[in-house]
């Protein structure tokens, strides 16, 4: 008996390293017939200092998510993708993907890219794609 993925979140920020996760799941998704939850996460520890000083940053945030999950799901329509959820959360990408969105959608799969942080910073506090396969319930797929 083959195994099928019904549930796919697919983790973008909209880098080089998401576009290839991303496009390696439209394959996957197309493959098992599958529903794509397209997932970013806002990750608010990045502004909640800065908001004291410009308050639109949280907006302008909000709407990057928007327009970036917009243009990924447009390019999934393309390719024949129409089971698909947009999904925009606030918080730690590295706590909200592998926890809260896994769980809220029964995902089966998550795919994320390889992180482009530098080695100081992934020394410190770790990449969120590393994070994501230590915590994860369900199977995790990085992209090179």
């Amino acid at each position: 008996m083959d195994f099928e993925y019904k549930q796919i979140v697919v983790a973008v920020d909209g880098s080089e390293a998401s576009e290839k996760a991303f496009k390696k799941a439209l394959n996957i998704v197309q493959r098992n017939n599958a529903r794509l939850i397209l997932a970013h996460v806002i990750d608010s520890r990045t502004f909640a200092t800065a908001e004291a000083y410009d308050r639109t940053l949280a907006e302008r945030a909000e709407e990057y998510a928007k327009d970036l999950l917009d243009n990924y799901a447009e390019n999934a329509k393309v390719a024949g993708i129409t089971n698909l959820v947009r999904c925009v959360e606030y918080g730690s990408p590295k706590v909200k993907i592998a926890k809260d969105i896994a769980e809220s959608f029964e995902v089966d799969l998550i795919i994320c890219g390889a992180t482009g942080m530098g080695a100081v910073e992934r020394f410190l506090i770790g990449s969120v794609s590393e994070s994501i396969t230590r915590h994860a319930s369900c199977d995790v797929l990085v992209v090179r």
